[in-house]
């Protein structure tokens, strides 16, 4: 197969163009053309009246090692990597499963799905432990948070089949170095499992809740069909150690279960689990993340600035964007989680407080395009306005996060209300009384208030101060992002963990021989994507020491 990358049609190009345009580049008849599927689609809309699509084309040709000849000094005609999953290793014919505990896995989010998933693949029978309800039960109990305000705190967006990932946007896109191909396998077995063939191929696949539900069941029933077992409303109370390795988990109930190989799949909200893991001696770390207020606009605004009069075009879809600026207090503000034609949702899973995100279903076709608009702290911020006290602790962030979302449900007016303002009297420090033109989307509903009001603010002031700047500079960016009434809604507070379980070249914790910290919760992911990969290779490293492997990159 050879790769060619780099082919650029206009946005309305005609579907025999670019078969016409492989043709050219490579040099070859019609008839020597045997095959070709596409790799990637992405676009190019620097300039708006002459929006291009840009394809990435794997293809089969008569004289192969002749056409590579003969184009050896073009970088976009290169043999296709091989970018097929292969595994660690299968569980021997004489295995005996009764002889060895079977690994653990405590999660059910994207990590836990995709560790569960390629350990059943590998003959090891995971018992996956998943503090939540199975997804539909969950989705029932998310909607009741939203729709009438009651939060059930181990079901909800946080929590349950799926993990947050199931209300999100569903992107399937990450920044990471993939030099295995390791995002083709989660793509691959999404597609398995239900999602559009296009997510192999778009430059930004997503897939939305409503889709992620069926397809999450789907893998779900596949793991077990391998032997593994899925249980729900199974919450780990505690961890066994004993000479400096696992040996078991405890359960709410009072069960105990035995594994010498254990996999946190943990997600970035446990805050309950991260403290047992504190007090039983884990060795964790505080890192930095990010927080922040959700923006609203009328998506058709963001469309109109990014595509101009291609706006609307099938092929482009809702438009996203991505913006940093780096204020003048030395604090760096950016977008985060966009979802285009989305909406805000409570995404609390704590009585008395308010945490807002974003989500999409695949269709994105909702009013509104929203994003968060976070700044980045450091631990050393966790302790500023005496937030926390005592020694310092890992667990600092979370008390910190606390804190802000406590406020935001005291300036919601209760009932998970979310404060919001409209951009215009955020920027000029006055409080708003009547929405303009941008209705919010966040449910139970929004309370207009003064976000930045320096007595008693929603965020720290130097969040406060660097948001307020950014908003004016990220107009020179996108056409009508400073529109006065926009809608900020807050806060946002889980970008991503708050600490680190940290492990090491072997993928265990520091100073628990057989526990695997893994995905978002233990500071190692970011999105579904990357969870899923971290999942991938943490259930291969475990695999290894289960079967006795030696890890090549050792």
């Amino acid at each position: 197969m050879i790769r060619v990358t780099e082919l650029r049609l206009p946005l309305d190009h005609p579907e025999a163009d670019l078969r016409a345009a492989l043709l050219r580049r490579l040099g070859v008849s019609d008839a020597a053309l045997r095959s070709f599927n596409v790799f990637k689609r992405s676009h190019d809309a620097r300039k708006k009246t002459a929006i291009v699509l840009i394809y990435t084309v794997d293809c089969e040709v008569d004289g192969e090692a002749a056409v590579l000849a003969r184009h050896a000094g073009d970088v976009h005609i290169k043999p296709s990597p091989d970018t097929r999953y292969r595994f660690v290793g299968h569980v021997p014919a004489d295995w005996h499963a009764g002889e060895r505990a079977r690994p653990l896995v405590v999660g059910f989010g994207p990590c836990g799905l995709f560790a569960a998933l390629v350990l059943a693949q590998m003959g090891l029978r995971p018992i996956v432990l998943e503090r939540g309800k199975e997804v539909r039960e969950r989705t029932k109990d998310t909607w009741g948070l939203w729709r009438q305000g009651v939060l059930k705190p181990e079901s909800n967006v946080q929590f349950g089949e799926g993990g947050a990932g199931t209300f999100s946007d569903g992107k399937l896109w990450s920044q990471i170095s993939d030099p295995r191909h390791l995002t083709r396998k989660v793509l691959t077995e999404f597609v398995k499992a239900g999602a559009p063939e296009e997510i192999l191929y778009v430059a930004k696949p997503h897939i939305g809740t409503f889709r992620l539900v069926g397809m999450v069941e789907k893998m779900r029933a596949e793991i077990e069909s391998l032997g593994g077992e899925i249980r729900f409303q199974q919450r780990v109370v505690d961890v066994l150690i004993e000479a400096g390795g696992i040996r078991g988990v405890t359960l709410e109930t009072g069960e105990q279960l035995a594994a010498d190989h254990v996999v946190l799949a943990l997600g970035h909200s446990a805050r309950d689990t991260f403290t047992m893991l504190y007090e039983r001696g884990v060795f964790m770390e505080p890192k930095p993340f990010s927080i922040g207020f959700r923006i609203e606009h009328p998506q058709g605004v963001i469309d109109r600035a990014r595509y101009g009069a291609a706006a609307g075009h099938p092929v482009l879809g809702a438009a996203d964007y991505k913006l940093v600026h780096h204020a003048s207090n030395g604090r760096a503000v950016y977008s985060f989680c966009m979802c285009p034609g989305g909406t805000v949702v409570a995404a609390t899973s704590e009585e008395n407080r308010v945490v807002t995100n974003g989500m999409s279903q695949y269709s994105r076709n909702e009013r509104n395009a929203n994003a968060g608009i976070v700044v980045g702290i450091n631990p050393q911020d966790y302790r500023q306005d005496g937030l926390t006290e005592g020694p310092v602790s890992p667990l600092d962030g979370m008390a910190f996060q606390r804190h802000w979302e406590s406020r935001a449900f005291e300036l919601g007016g209760g009932g998970y209300m979310a404060p919001g303002q409209l951009v215009g009297d955020f920027i000029r420090g006055q409080a708003s009384a009547v929405l303009g033109t941008v209705e919010p989307s966040y449910k139970p509903g929004v309370h207009l208030t003064d976000l930045g009001r320096r007595e008693h603010a929603s965020l720290p002031l130097y969040a406060i101060d660097a948001i307020r700047e950014a908003l004016p500079a990220f107009e020179r960016q996108i056409k009508g992002f400073n529109m006065p009434d926009a809608v900020l809604t807050g806060v946002e507070t889980r970008t991503s963990s708050p600490l680190r379980i940290t492990r090491g070249r072997d993928w265990q914790s520091l100073n628990v021989r057989g526990l695997y910290p893994a995905g978002e919760g233990a500071g190692y992911a970011g999105g579904i994507m990357s969870a899923g990969v971290d999942g991938i290779e943490v259930a291969e490293a475990l695999g290894r020491s289960m079967l006795g492997l030696v890890d090549p990159a050792a």
